[in-house]
């Protein structure tokens, strides 16, 4: 989506609902332009008319009738102004509230490729303070673009009907006050890109540093952060400080031009009025005018300006809502009757050039207990990603299937829901412990959602806590302990039921004994479903079926437990050292 066209389709697109208030907004706003251009008529009127020529006797001895009239101009331009206001206040925040709705959603349908290359906090300032820019946009300047375009015209076409040599002097004048704030919006569109993306470097230290508050008061880096954000902080100021000079230099110039408008319209004038061929009410209607139309085209400045602002936050919001989405099909592809699982000579790189997994074949059938062990950077994770297409593979790069079906040809819907995973770092939501445990069924009951606690061990634990169930847990789980985090996040997806579980390193944070405790209770829960344990502890890993040691993104070694330690591979070593450790 690019230029002008694509910034217009994105309004249009999620004006959706609200077009009729802008268009209201419009006509109020036009409405009001057109009453305030009535009043210099009866300035004019009344010097001329009334007290000039004494064509109105009666009016001339009721003066508060033409004060009256001005007065009931302005109170149906005020009511106007009111609708106007109104109106585009109700436009810009439907709009806003289904941009954000659209972002929100696109935002969880792209894939984890693209959440990698982008910052979490330079997100949220796209959807956050970008929209708030387009907002403002919506609602104001371009209902403001709409007045500035009417009053012009309608004030020209005044000023031509009283005094047409006047009248082509200050058309030399609009041209180049607009002229003039063109080269200035050129000149701070880019400012305005290179200042926008430093705030999104700023919120991004400012998020980083609030989620990793734990590590960074254990290590010591409070100095470090501050610093760091002292650096982004200065960066993003003087950027905005040199904008806010390059502005000053634009009203201070546009100042001297808009000025000098006033006095030559004034000076002229006047020379017209004494020389006989313009009336004094059409001078001072003329002056009026005058000065009417200099402050809209004079603000000309700051509306581009604002255009700008807007522009280059419509390039932000549109390059989040150009990422590709995943492929969610709900209605195509096929559903596998079992979950048997295959991998068939997979390659895998998060990089270009940088494998990860390398010709990796393995199969699990329904029902039974794969286990995964290997050092850091082996590929352990990568597996169970590329499971369930959190990482998509290229074509040539071998295949991936459940129940004999390749996963691409599996709705991705479908396939997530029947893939349960717990992490080694699992993610807790800043709720109660119940509703943390009930994320992954929402309509399971207290007694179920109990039984999956105590089948993760951590039932006992949590009734231990003063407001049990209810206890609320701070940001990222951290009221709990890295184990208890652990086996929250068990019990959710136990809770779930899925057929195929998937235990990524997630009991790396408990004891051997608590570990032994939590395997024995998973096996009465998981019967017929499929398994893959991932853990760098044997004794994790010794209950498989089969187990996959993998070394470097390659398959070094592949058997059940008792299989591998009569060989003299990296299971045997690892296990010796394991052994001796215990």
């Amino acid at each position: 989506m690019n230029g002008n066209h694509g910034k217009i389709r994105l309004i249009l697109r999620h004006f959706s609902g609200s077009r009729r208030y802008f268009a209201a907004a419009v006509l109020a706003s036009l409405l009001t332009t057109a009453l305030n251009a009535l009043t210099p008529q009866i300035f004019r009127f009344s010097i001329d008319e009334v007290l000039g020529n004494g064509n109105y006797g009666y009016l001339a001895g009721h003066l508060w009738m033409m004060a009256l009239a001005i007065v009931a101009v302005a109170a149906c331009s005020g009511l106007s102004m009111f609708a106007s206001r109104t109106c585009a206040a109700r436009a810009g925040e439907d709009f806003a509230k289904n941009l954000r709705d659209a972002l929100f959603s696109h935002v969880q349908r792209l894939p984890m490729s693209w959440h990698d290359g982008n910052q979490t906090g330079d997100i949220i300032q796209r959807c956050t303070s970008d929209v708030e820019v387009i907002r403002s946009f919506v609602a104001t300047q371009l209902l403001e673009v709409f007045r500035t375009v009417f009053l012009v015209g309608i004030s020209f076409a005044m000023m031509v009907s009283m005094n047409r040599r006047l009248a082509c002097v200050v058309l030399f004048f609009v041209p180049a006050v607009a002229l003039y704030s063109a080269v200035f919006y050129r000149l701070i569109a880019k400012r305005f890109t290179v200042a926008d993306e430093a705030e999104g470097e700023l919120s991004t230290v400012v998020q980083e540093n609030a989620t990793g508050v734990r590590v960074v008061r254990a290590f010591g880096r409070e100095a470090f952060e501050m610093e760091r954000f002292r650096e982004k902080n200065e960066r993003f100021a003087s950027l905005w400080i040199r904008l806010g000079s390059l502005s000053g230099l634009y009203w201070g110039v546009g100042d001297l031009i808009t000025g000098f408008q006033v006095i030559t319209v004034i000076v002229l004038g006047a020379m017209e009025a004494v020389h006989g061929t313009m009336t004094a009410g059409e001078f001072v209607a003329f002056a009026s005018y005058n000065t009417v139309l200099v402050w809209p085209v004079r603000g000309l400045g700051r509306i581009l300006s604002d255009m700008s602002k807007a522009g280059v936050s419509f390039d932000r919001v549109n390059y989040i809502l150009a990422g590709k989405e995943e492929r969610y099909e709900q209605d195509r592809g096929v559903c596998p009757q079992n979950t048997d699982i295959s991998f068939s000579h997979v390659s895998f790189g998060y990089v270009p050039g940088k494998e990860v997994l390398k010709d990796v074949s393995f199969e699990i059938p329904q029902g039974k207990i794969f286990g995964i062990l290997g050092g850091t950077g082996s590929g352990k994770s990568t597996v169970a990603q590329l499971l369930t297409r959190l990482y998509e593979l290229e074509e040539g790069c071998g295949s991936i299937s459940v129940g004999g079906v390749d996963i691409r040809e599996i709705p991705l819907e479908w396939l997530r829901r029947q893939v349960g995973m717990v992490l080694q770092e699992p993610f807790l939501y800043s709720r109660t412990i119940r509703e943390n445990i009930a994320a992954s069924a929402p309509e399971a009951s207290f007694e179920e959602i109990r039984q999956a606690a105590g089948t993760a061990c951590i039932d006992e634990a949590i009734m231990s806590f003063p407001d049990g169930y209810d206890t609320l847990v701070g940001e990222r789980g951290v009221t709990l302990s890295g184990g208890q985090r652990q086996r929250v996040a068990i019990a959710r997806m136990l809770l779930a039921r899925p057929p195929i579980m998937v235990f990524d390193d997630s009991l790396s944070a408990v004891d051997s004994q608590t570990d032994y405790l939590i395997r024995q209770a998973l096996k009465g829960r998981m019967k017929d479903a499929t398994v893959i344990l991932i853990s760098h502890r044997i004794t994790t890993l010794m209950g498989a079926d089969q187990i996959m040691v993998l070394n470097h993104g390659q398959v070094e070694e592949m058997g059940s437990h008792e299989e591998l330690i009569r060989g003299n591979g990296i299971y045997r070593q690892i296990y010796d050292i394991q052994r001796g450790e215990a």
